[in-house]
């Protein structure tokens, strides 16, 4: 987790481009999955990089957006609120504090973190969203 001053375009293209360059570097291609704010668009990389880098790190990515009211996200932002709770329910005198602080209970939270048992499974979505899927005509 990263703690940034804003969340801009620019912002989120420099942490796109932490995550190509130094996290995944030699990963050929890194699946995003992500919800779609305005900022999390490859435009942004346009925005804060020339044309050329922007593409390249564009290149690096196959980017997926979640649904705007997927059920399924209710795990994310529930995380989003556990760390609410346990760890930013008081003020930080600065960011390094607050950086901390976040890595601390990452650290602890992953340490206690139990495999995701998923129940949903591809049968069940064709069947729950078979509205969704393209039909073929024969």
């Amino acid at each position: 987790m990263v703690v940034t001053d804003q969340r801009t375009a620019v912002d989120w293209a420099h942490q796109i481009r932490n995550l190509v360059d130094v996290q995944y570097p030699r990963a050929e291609l890194i699946t995003l999955v992500m919800d779609n704010l305005n900022t999390h668009t490859g435009a942004s990389l346009y925005k804060a990089f020339a044309p050329e880098e922007a593409r390249r790190i564009l290149d690096k990515l196959q980017i997926h957006y979640t649904p705007k009211h997927g059920s399924w996200l209710n795990m994310a932002e529930i995380e989003l609120s556990i760390l609410s709770r346990q760890c930013l329910d008081r003020r930080f005198p600065d960011q390094e504090t607050l950086k901390m602080e976040i890595a601390a209970w990452q650290e602890k939270r992953n340490a206690i973190a139990q495999p995701m048992e998923w129940r949903f499974t591809n049968e069940d979505a064709r069947v729950k969203l078979k509205k969704l899927y393209p039909t073929l005509q024969e």
